[in-house]
Formats: structure tokens, sequence, C-alpha cells
């Protein structure tokens, strides 16, 4: 990536040569380009929100920035990027959208983020931490940034506007007003689920701001919680969490199952989590955010619940599924089982066949469908 600072080797992680998605886009460089031109001061505590993979502290480490992100990969792909930099380790900070933020911001970056309820959370998070004289600038591409999106910023930190587009590219220009009468932060949002989906039935979800589908039980979910294995004495892992309604569910059906919530966002584990405590479950269970299985012993687990995502940002592709089916093989011992939901024109049973050596098909909706391979 060229910047004004230099030009970084930039990769995702994990790291695959085959990989052709690139970790930086043209709002990146459009950002890094106004910051240079306007010669926008960056002595004072520079933060960096939503940073995609390390793009953006990367380019500006020399001046220490902090970055806050929700993704567990966003921030090793940072660590892993500053490394490659020679940047000294600790020049920048590396906070979660769950931790606490900086308690004074003289510049604040963001990165617009998909989740409009996630950016919402997090400026109400930051906002006591901005002055008057804070420096607020966004950036998204043009597909990203919508009339809501710059509502949000008016709303909660003050008179916004935005730039000419470049390349497809769009910056948001904020000013803060430190008097702005803000509304109360809505996140997490408490919902009941519904009737029919068996033990989780009239339960309680806990869903953090940029968890799936925030306000209701999605369609999969609900889909998958009706066709659940039965089985008792299992160690289960509910790989990709999200709010934790299926592993609670396992945990509330078979009080003896040794239930692994892991996801690679920060807000579903600690939604997961949450989720999993208002429902007094009784069992054992953890809750670790990481790089799906990575880290979990070969040949240890009994059964993978997954309802892998298809999208890597603005981007659709199978990597990520195919890596969770690939650890959960792994991770999985001899008779072990994963169950999948996916959307029908996924066609995740090729994998799974290429993979485990078979597939059978569970159940089936003109949407969805759920699948079981057993690792032989």
């Amino acid at each position: 990536m060229t910047t004004p600072w230099g030009e970084p080797a930039l990769t995702r992680f994990p790291e695959d040569p085959r990989d052709r998605l690139r970790a930086w886009d043209a709002s990146d460089e459009y950002l890094l380009r106004h910051l240079a031109e306007e010669r926008v001061p960056l002595d004072g505590t520079v933060v960096v929100l939503g940073d995609r993979w390390g793009a953006l502290v990367t380019a500006l480490a020399a001046h220490r920035p902090v970055q806050i992100t929700d993704s567990h990969l966003a921030q090793e792909a940072t660590r892993a990027n500053l490394a490659r930099a020679g940047v000294e380790p600790g020049a920048v900070r590396l906070l979660t959208t769950q931790g606490p933020p900086p308690e004074r911001i003289d510049v604040l970056l963001v990165r617009v983020p998909k989740s409009l309820a996630l950016l919402e959370d997090q400026l109400l998070r930051l906002a006591p931490a901005v002055h008057a004289g804070t420096v607020v600038v966004g950036t998204g591409m043009v597909k990203e940034i919508h009339t809501s999106t710059l509502a949000l910023f008016e709303r909660i930190l003050g008179p916004t506007r935005t730039s000419l587009a470049e390349r497809k590219a769009r910056l948001i220009f904020c000013t803060p007003e430190p008097a702005l009468e803000r509304p109360g932060n809505p996140w997490p949002y408490v919902y009941t689920l519904p009737d029919g989906i068996g033990a989780a039935a009239g339960g309680t979800v806990v869903n953090h701001a940029g968890v799936f589908c925030a306000d209701r039980l999605d369609i999969g979910t609900r889909f998958f919680l009706r066709h659940l294995p039965g089985g008792r004495g299992r160690r289960v892992v509910d790989l990709g969490c999200g709010n934790g309604v299926v592993g609670t569910s396992v945990a509330l059906a078979d009080p003896d199952a040794e239930v692994l919530f892991v996801d690679e966002s920060f807000q579903a584990v600690a939604s997961a989590e949450a989720t999993y405590k208002a429902n007094g479950v009784a069992g054992h269970a953890e809750f670790r955010v990481g790089d799906g299985l990575a880290g979990v012993p070969s040949g240890s687990v009994d059964l993978v619940l997954n309802n892998p995502p298809f999208h890597s940002h603005q981007a659709t592709t199978d990597a990520t599924a195919w890596r969770m089916f690939t650890g959960a093989r792994r991770a999985l011992r001899p008779g072990g089982e994963l169950w999948v939901i996916g959307n029908r024109h996924l066609g995740y049973h090729v994998k799974l066949r290429k993979l485990f050596g078979n597939s059978r098909l569970v159940a089936s909706d003109p949407k969805f469908v759920v699948l079981k391979t057993v690792k032989r």
C-alpha cells in the first residue's frame, strides 16, 4: 500500500498466498492522503476505530495510534503487519470494542463498519473522550456510507458532512460538539426466544451491537435449533457462536454437555456469555475469542455446530467456511460429528464430502439445509 508515510507490505490474517483479497482498499488510501495533504496534527492521542486489517495504524505507527476493533482476526493481522513493517512492540495500542476506551481522543479516525449498530455503540462509548478540538474523520467505500451513517455521526458527535467521492471511496467530516445532548446507549439488546425451537424456547438472548440479527432470531438459526442432535455427556463446540443461542440450547437440553463458544468477534463472545448466563444454565461452558478451532487439541471434540459466514466485510467468499470445516475435522475425535446449516445455494455438501468423505442431509426447507458429516 502506497501512503505518505511509506509503502508497508500488508496481508490479511491468516496469511494465505492464494488469497487475492487485499488488506486495504481505496478508502484507507483516501483517508491517509487527506491526513497528509491537510497536515492534520497527529501529535495527540490518535484513535483508529474499525481498522480492517491494520492498514491505517501500520501506516501511522510513528504517531503511536490506538486501534479499537471487534475482530480478533483484524487484531492478529495488525500485529503481523506491524512486525513486518519493523514497528517496535507497544508503539500501537491494540484495544477491543469490549474494553475501556482512551480517556481523551485528539484525532478519531473511523473505518465505517458494515454494522450500523456497532457504529452507534462505539461512537456512544467514545463520545465522552472527544473534545471540541478533536479531529473526526470517517472513511469507507461509497456503498458503505448511507444517510443513516451520517445521521449517527451528527446525532452522537456533532455536525457532519461528506467529501466528494474518489475511486468509489468517500470521507466523513464531523465537528464535535461536547455539549450535545446524546441518546443513551441501547446496547446490548435483550429479547425473548419464540416457542417451537427446542430447549431454548422462551429463553433470553443478549445481543451486543454488531452481532448478526440483533433484535430477533434469524430464520436460519431458528431452523437449525429445530434439528439439533440429541445425546449426552459430550464436548460440544458452538463454532462461530454469534449470540450463543445454539450452544445455550445444547446446554439447556443436556446439562452434562461441556460447551465451548468460539467466535472471532469480541462482541459475539460477550453476547454468547451473557446469553448463557441469562438462561441460568447449570452446565460447564468456556467462552473464547479466537481463530476458529485454533488452539483446541486435536481429537478432543465430540460435536461441532456451525453456521459459517460467507462474507468477509463486503467480499463474498467461502474461505472462512473452508477453514472452519478443516479445523473441525482436526479437532473432532474419530466418530465425532460436524453439523452445518447453510443456504442451499452455497453447496456445502460438496466441500464436506471432499474433506470428510461423507455428508448427509438432515433437514431442509426451500432456503436452508442442515448437513451432518462424521469423522471416520
